[in-house]
């Protein structure tokens, strides 16, 4: 197991930029994400983007609570419906705020093994795609949070 250190927004400001698209899966690809799931479950969160971990390539890694979803250059393909809902970040810790998102998205990404998937995510699931793959063109969930939600 290896932890890697979780970047703060007010102290990096590499959380701002955009990650560059992985153009091969490989034995480092496999072990940045294996490391990012050991880090995401000892902050005891639901989501993590390599930005966050100061790496700035397009893997994020989700579970919650059906198993974890490692994925690689993720592209929302189509979104419905409307949900607004309290988030958190583990690069902006003791703020949260009420964020509208999709209720639903249909994600294109590849996996640890570098095979093209595509799959339909719902309610919370959905809710962690999209504020990921947010991280991954510098966009942080305060960006989008209703104002008067702001807490913290």
């Amino acid at each position: 197991m290896a932890l890697r250190k979780i970047r703060n927004y007010q102290k990096d400001d590499i959380l701002r930029k955009k990650a560059k698209e992985v153009t091969k899966v490989d034995d480092r690809v496999r072990l940045l994400i294996s490391d990012m799931i050991d880090t995401m479950y000892h902050a005891d969160g639901v989501g993590l983007a390599a930005p966050q971990v100061g790496i700035l390539k397009r893997i994020v890694v989700i579970d919650v609570g059906d198993g974890v979803h490692a994925l690689i250059n993720p592209e929302i393909l189509r979104q419905s419906g409307e949900e607004i809902d309290y988030e958190g970040c583990l690069s902006i810790p003791g703020i949260r705020g009420r964020v509208k998102r999709p209720a639903h998205v249909v994600v294109r990404a590849l996996d640890q093994d570098g095979k093209e998937t595509e799959f339909g995510a719902d309610g919370l699931l959905a809710r962690a795609v999209c504020h990921e793959t947010d991280h991954l063109d510098g966009i942080l969930f305060i960006d989008k949070v209703l104002p008067e939600t702001l807490e913290g």
